[in-house]
């Protein structure tokens, strides 16, 4: 067999590639609407769209990591509570990064399968695959205080949001740390909490 069949049959054997977006995802800025005692998020349709994921899928996730119940109602979802855009970018950032991006090359070519029980995100471009597992509402169990606001901790970055910022895990709370890397190990110290995201800042 010569060189270039050897080589033909070498892409026929790669991972199909899913477009050449690159490793960034435009996704629509949340649009936040105060009713009460409850937050609308008036454009999850087209967030999910966006990652390409199931808008209840979404909002299971933005629900646990806001730490609230709510409902889904189609193209928006309802939360008990008062939260901000900046709550929703969060909980958004986390998503993408537990359950959008490939930890191998950092793609957003992903798909979510169920395989054997287990929740599986297979990535398109590089072929990689890896489990997701859904976190507990803080409300739901474990310990209230896995972390303080304003105590410092080391963290191991497993992960990348949205904008850029690192992604950690503490027990139940996906922490974000701007200025940090997947891969980097960081001292950092707490300056917030919403539910079960935390914000934090280098030291």
């Amino acid at each position: 067999m010569d060189y270039e069949s050897s080589l033909d049959r070498a892409y026929d054997s790669l991972p199909e590639q899913a477009g050449s977006e690159g490793n960034r995802l435009s996704i629509p800025d949340p649009a936040g609407e105060t009713d009460g005692a409850f937050t609308r998020l008036t454009n999850l349709d087209e967030i999910a769209d966006a990652v390409n994921r199931d808008p209840e899928h979404l909002h299971r996730a933005i629900q646990r990591a806001l730490g609230t119940s709510g409902q889904f109602e189609g193209d928006r979802a309802r939360y008990n509570g008062s939260f901000d855009v900046a709550d929703f970018e969060a909980a958004i950032d986390g998503y993408v990064a537990e359950f959008v991006t490939c930890s191998e090359c950092g793609l957003p070519d992903t798909v979510l399968k169920t395989e054997d029980g287990i929740e599986m995100l297979r990535c398109q471009a590089c072929g990689a695959f890896r489990p997701v597992q859904k976190k507990k509402s803080r409300r739901s169990g474990g310990s209230q205080n896995e972390i303080e606001e304003g105590k410092t901790y080391e963290l191991q970055i497993t992960g990348t949001g949205r904008k850029g910022d690192g992604v950690a895990e503490r027990g139940s709370y996906t922490i974000f740390v701007p200025g940090a890397r997947e891969g980097d190990t960081v001292r950092v110290v707490i300056e917030d909490t919403s539910g079960n995201l935390a914000f934090a800042r280098k030291v």
